[in-house]
């Protein structure tokens, strides 16, 4: 994770090794550093050695394509090679020993154990906004082992001083996207009220209810972290962890629902097919888990030396490769819609229309972002995007169902009980002793209630009981053989 304070002990085997990247503004940066660790007599007065071979060095990298590219993870180079990308004229070496005054270093301790104490900064100036990664070499010596601390700024506002140039506005864009979506949550939650006053209130409305409230819990949890980031340059990681788990659980809470609005569920039948229901089942399974083992992946592999954010690893390309299978199922499920009801055209065409620009927006920004947008400023683009493609989602949808009730109108609703009792109805006639009878209603009435019709249900219920009745020969003693009802 990218912090603007770090504090670690240090204790390698290799002679140079990467410690962080920040992104400086062309006037206001700053690093503040403060080094601890054992010192040896070459460091004070060199001993005729050169000061790379004897003593630990900070090395200051620039994003040019001749100085960081040209040096991390290149094992064909070794640390001289390393150092040797390095501008002297930049001051980009800053040598820890008494010798080099801008340093700061001194010799702590008494004779027995002598340390090497080194508090010093260095300012950064450049013509643009530029990525510096700071690195840590002693070429040709013993391995690093030290304790240091390191302080990255950029100015002193609260909304500049610890971000990065490329996290610029990432906090005030959350702030500000949070409010809005808690507006929409709002909103959305006085529409369910109104229709489940009109008992038009159905599962897939539940499920975009769901979608909206995790994006809000999400955005919370994020503008939190950065809050913190923002006071200490540290925040606390396992917020914005549990930020990212739950836009990833909305996103797929959404994703599910319009596949499902796509398969015609509340729109054309109020139920899937048993093998409609099991082929959503294992995709959504395969999608989830698959999306899961690529969230581990980014967390536990990020590498900041080449990763500048998600989208910029295998994981996003994962991601967006996932979006895309999800937009086939999507199309296939629409057109099937389409194919049995094509008196729904006026619904599923802007349907199918304005969200296949939402599957589309996602993968396309990040690739233009990682081709045409500058490095330093990717990030904070992204993010920005990404919010405002989720916000015209459930934007688009609160407003469809405002205007068309995506066809929750009451004759969706008991044509398509109808058709759930059909089945029901048909076997009525099969179910001739009174247990078996009572478990099957038991059944139908937990069914009934699972698919928010528990108004009809008494109804209903009567209905069944009558027609079994008559099926079985129960009602005035006539004998009505037992069959299947047409």
């Amino acid at each position: 994770m990218l912090l603007a304070f770090i504090c670690f002990f240090l204790l390698f085997l290799q002679d140079w090794v990467f410690l962080t990247r920040f992104c400086f503004l062309t006037d206001f940066g700053r690093l503040d550093f403060r080094f601890h660790g054992p010192c040896a007599l070459p460091c004070a007065s060199y001993s005729g050695l050169s000061p790379s071979r004897c003593c630990q060095n900070i090395l200051l990298y620039f994003d040019d394509s001749s100085q960081w590219p040209a040096v991390y993870k290149t094992p064909d180079k070794d640390c001289y090679q390393k150092e040797a990308v390095l501008r002297p004229e930049n001051n980009q070496v800053i040598n820890l020993t008494t010798r080099y005054t801008w340093s700061g270093c001194v010799v702590e301790g008494d004779e027995d154990e002598e340390v090497l104490s080194c508090v010093g900064g260095r300012s950064f100036r450049s013509v643009r906004e530029r990525w510096w990664y700071i690195a840590l070499s002693k070429c040709g010596g013993d391995g690093l082992q030290l304790e240091y601390e390191m302080k990255l700024t950029n100015g002193q506002s609260f909304w500049t001083q610890h971000f990065s140039a490329d996290q610029f506005g990432i906090l005030e864009t959350n702030i500000t996207f949070l409010v809005i979506f808690f507006m929409v949550f709002l909103l959305s939650c006085y529409f369910a009220y109104n229709l489940k006053g009109r008992q038009l209130l159905h599962t897939t409305y539940k499920m975009f209810m769901t979608a909206a409230g995790l994006e809000v819990l999400s955005l919370l949890f994020h503008c939190v972290y950065w809050g913190l980031y923002a006071t200490d340059g540290v925040g606390t990681g396992s917020l914005k962890l549990l930020g990212k788990f739950l836009f990833s659980v909305s996103f797929l809470v959404f994703l599910l629902m319009l596949i499902l609005l796509g398969k015609g569920f509340t729109v054309t039948r109020a139920r899937i097919s048993h093998s409609g229901s099991v082929k959503l089942s294992v995709y959504m399974t395969v999608y989830t888990i698959t999306y899961v083992v690529l969230f581990i992946y980014e967390a536990e592999f990020f590498d900041p030396g080449e990763v500048l954010y998600a989208y910029d690893s295998p994981a996003g390309y994962g991601l967006m490769g996932l979006q895309l299978v999800a937009y086939v199922w999507f199309c296939y499920a629409v057109l099937v819609s389409l194919k049995h009801y094509p008196e729904k055209q006026p619904f599923y065409v802007p349907f199918f229309t304005t969200y296949t620009l939402w599957f589309f927006a996602v993968p396309v920004m990040a690739l233009i972002a990682n081709f045409g947008i500058p490095r330093w400023a990717r990030e904070k683009i992204v993010n920005g995007i990404q919010l405002g493609i989720h916000l015209y989602a459930h934007i688009v949808f609160l407003v469809r169902i405002n205007a068309e009730h995506i066809t929750f109108d009451s004759k969706m609703r008991f044509s398509n009980i109808n058709e759930i009792l059909c089945g029901t109805c048909g076997n009525i006639g099969i179910v001739k002793d009174s247990h078996s009878f009572y478990i099957f209603l038991l059944f139908y009435l937990v069914d009934c209630f699972c698919l928010d019709y528990e108004a009809h249900c008494l109804y209903w219920m009567i209905t069944i009981v009558t027609k079994w009745m008559m099926n079985t020969g129960n009602i005035g003693g006539s004998e009505v053989p037992a069959g299947v009802l047409r």
